[in-house]
């Protein structure tokens, strides 16, 4: 299962990481955000030592989601060297997510 961050855990897991990191901005109440969550734990294991993997949940974290413009849920960030690499809204397929992590 895919780790869930607090917003004091951001700077240093994903801005801080060496390497790229896929966060999943989500909400509990989000019909597509639970059907993407087993996707995304499947994505985690796929990658383990090559990037890492987050969710952040936007009604607990709602400094970082602001932050980053989060509009929509889920929303897919890939964050590299401190920085979004690459983006996307909504569900999408296994293999989209990790072209994202690829770029």
């Amino acid at each position: 299962m895919t780790q869930v961050l607090a917003s004091s855990e951001f700077q240093s897991k994903v801005l801080e990481a060496q390497g790229p990191v896929l966060v999943d901005f989500f909400a509990t109440w989000c019909g597509p955000c639970k059907m993407m969550a087993p996707v995304v734990d499947q994505i985690a294991d796929e990658v383990t030592g090559q990037a890492s993997v987050y969710k952040i949940d936007i009604d607990q974290s709602a400094d970082i989601a602001s932050r980053y413009n989060v509009m929509s849920v889920p929303t897919f960030m890939v964050f590299n060297q401190g920085s979004v690499t690459n983006s996307t809204v909504g569900a999408q397929p296994k293999s989209v997510l990790l072209g994202l992590l690829s770029k």
